[in-house]
């Protein structure tokens, strides 16, 4: 009973859309996770007199700012990933899960 009901849910066409797409998007939006946080790391490493340009009169730098962006940024596609989840992929899933049982 258990191989059965593995084997429906791998040839499942549904599984395949969902397995795909989840895979496809988490990889996309890795890899604009990397370039943000990479690309933040590299101006330490390489242009730290650009980050310490200070921005007006008080103690605030050009690195503070960009730094905030990175968290925030971390934020936005997490909350575009749970979102995504929680809509397209939740709904492949029940409809996968229904299929199973039937």
């Amino acid at each position: 009973m258990e191989n059965d009901l593995t084997s429906r849910i791998l040839r499942d066409p549904n599984y395949q859309a969902l397995k795909s797409k989840r895979s496809g998007f988490g990889w996309w939006l890795a890899a604009a996770m990397m370039v943000v946080y990479y690309g933040f790391i590299l101006l330490v490493a390489f242009d730290k007199p650009f980050l310490a340009t200070r921005l007006g009169s008080g103690v605030t730098t050009i690195g503070m700012p960009l730094g905030l962006a990175v968290i925030v940024f971390t934020v936005v596609i997490t909350g575009i990933y749970v979102h995504r989840a929680n809509g397209e992929y939740d709904r492949l899933t029940d409809e996968i899960a229904k299929a199973a049982l039937k």
